[in-house]
């Protein structure tokens, strides 16, 4: 399914850009159903999957965490070892949806206003008058590519947090918007830590997403050798437009979502809490704090934008326990006792999803009904 491409300089205009994705003229929209629609969606997933793929050799669960993130409006931390394609993914990511794209290659001497933008005095040549110009720095981009964005002081990452937040940048006193959809995709090394400034908690929670970055498998490995030291240098296709992207963002949110599935995620956010009336034990002896608020919210999104991507208008517990590894990963921090016996933050994820049941049948078998199943009436 292909789509033409749409400026990034045009204003943004949701009802040619609901045509755009559907194929379908205003009549048709408004009477088509939203499985049609979730069918529509779901091509278009795979058509920019398979571009992808001409570049990104292998990933396929990073490269579909990525795009659950930006089309439920979030941002991702891409941690993985050096020489695993970060940036590259990020870059062509970019070039299939027909965003402007920006890196930042974070340093100890990054000061903030090499991010944001600086006012600089000018002088109108006609007038002789002198007044401040407001210049935009590289997070005035549709994609931010933060690269080891722990290898800069707390001061300079704390400039992405109202970008992050607002969508906007502060300076002079005056508002300046960011590019919309506005995504940060930042980076990080797992293995060094010399010379580096580990992200605060309130900086991480601001990402939807921590996303873990294997190495490659041997087939894939031997792909990658194979294209990168040949004549090659292949290029995608264009899939989605910036107007698009925007739009399938306002989809997502309309996904319906019954009260148990909702209720589902918040167990796995609230269970992560020691001080929780019915946390797990392994909670209360591995887990120094839980997930927020925050994370319930991004499990929710999480899960409507996977079950679009899979052609469904529905949400299941199946998707929200697929979004629970990248939304608690970096929100559960663990104690000493989990250090010392070699338990990281996924296996606690892995052990709450085992722990949560998913349907009644699972519940009756402990002898009791949790509060996932109880209906929004029940005390």
């Amino acid at each position: 399914m292909a789509h033409k491409p749409v400026s990034t300089d045009e204003p943004f205009d949701e009802d040619a850009a609901v045509s755009a994705v559907t194929g379908a003229s205003d009549d048709e929209i408004s009477s088509s159903s939203d499985v049609e629609l979730a069918e529509r969606l779901a091509q278009a997933h795979r058509q920019m999957m398979a571009e992808l793929s001409k570049v990104i050799v292998g990933q396929q669960r990073v490269l579909e965490e990525l795009f659950i993130a930006m089309l439920a409006g979030g941002h991702c931390l891409l941690v993985g070892v050096p020489g695993l394609a970060k940036t590259l993914m990020v870059r062509t990511l970019a070039d299939a949806l027909n965003l402007s794209f920006n890196r930042i290659q974070f340093t100890p001497d990054l000061m903030p206003a090499d991010i944001t933008g600086t006012e600089v005095i000018q002088e109108d040549r006609a007038t002789g008058l002198r007044e401040f110009k407001f210049l935009e720095g590289p997070v005035f981009a549709n994609v931010v590519l933060a690269d080891e964005i722990n290898r800069t002081p707390p001061k300079t990452q704390a400039a992405l947090l109202e970008a992050m937040q607002e969508h906007q940048v502060t300076a002079g006193g005056k508002r300046h918007p960011l590019p919309e959809p506005f995504f940060v995709l930042a980076t990080q090394n797992p293995i060094e830590q010399e010379g580096t400034y580990p992200l605060p908690e309130a900086q991480l929670d601001r990402f939807m997403f921590e996303v873990y970055v294997d190495y490659p498998t041997e087939d894939e490995e031997f792909e990658i050798v194979r294209q990168t030291t040949a004549d090659l240098r292949p290029s995608v296709e264009r899939v989605l437009s910036r107007d698009e992207m925007a739009t399938l963002q306002t989809i997502v949110r309309r996904i319906p979502v019954a009260d148990h599935i909702i209720r589902y995620a918040m167990q796995f956010a609230r269970l992560t809490r020691g001080d929780a009336d019915d946390a797990p034990d392994f909670v209360r002896e591995f887990v120094s704090w839980g997930a927020g608020p925050r994370a319930s919210q991004y499990l929710i999104l999480g899960a409507k934008a996977r079950a679009v991507l899979h052609g469904r208008t529905y949400v299941g517990t199946e998707d929200v326990q697929a979004v629970a590894f990248p939304v608690l990963r970096h929100r559960i921090i663990t104690n000493f006792n989990a250090e010392a016996e070699g338990i990281k933050s996924d296996d606690i994820v892995q052990r709450l999803a085992e722990h949560i049941p998913s349907d009644p049948s699972q519940a009756d078998g402990r002898g009791r009904l949790p509060k996932v199943f109880r209906s929004s009436d029940s005390v």
